[in-house]
């Protein structure tokens, strides 16, 4: 049986919520699942906690041939899951694939960090940018300084125009 590893959509009208399923592949989107497997909070604000995988369960379904949709594929991308798995297709050992993925977690921590902070720079930037905007408007307008004239420049003698003899006419 070829199954699929998808979101199953539940929840009322504008109020998104996915299941993560198991489910055969030739069944409609929100048909009977083979297994429940976590699930999925869009609107949630906290990208890292608006989903929930059961790892293990995912990883027994991939071995067993189960393919992963793209959006479920995103979520394991975010849990290290697909990391994980891709290390497990290379054939290590559990012990370096368990030191890589802690490894992994430590430098994605960095990275979401490192975000946050240039996201409030940025909206600092925006401040300050606001605040030089109306700055300006309030100061009084400093004088200027002389500005010294350039030495006129000698003017360039300019060339005759060269008439152009007439077209000879050939047709005659």
């Amino acid at each position: 049986m070829a199954t699929k590893i998808r979101l199953k959509r539940i929840g009322r009208r504008n109020r998104p919520f996915y299941r993560v399923i198991i489910i055969d592949s030739r069944k409609r989107r929100d048909g009977l699942a083979i297994e429940q497997v976590g699930w999925y909070d869009p609107l949630k604000s906290e990208k890292d906690t608006n989903f929930v995988l059961q790892e293990d369960r995912i990883i027994a379904w991939l071995q067993l041939g189960a393919q992963v949709s793209d959006p479920v594929n995103k979520l394991m991308k975010r849990s290290g899951l697909a990391y994980r798995w891709h290390l497990m297709a290379q054939g290590l050992s559990s012990e370096d694939i368990e030191k890589a993925v802690a490894k992994w977690k430590v430098e994605r921590l960095e990275v979401l960090v490192n975000r946050k902070k240039a996201k409030l720079n940025k909206k600092e930037k925006i401040k300050e940018a606001k605040a030089a905007e109306k700055a300006p408007a309030e100061e009084p307008v400093a004088e200027e300084a002389p500005v010294e004239e350039a030495p006129a420049e000698e003017p360039v003698a300019e060339e005759a125009p060269v008439e152009e003899a007439p077209a000879k006419d050939s047709d005659k």
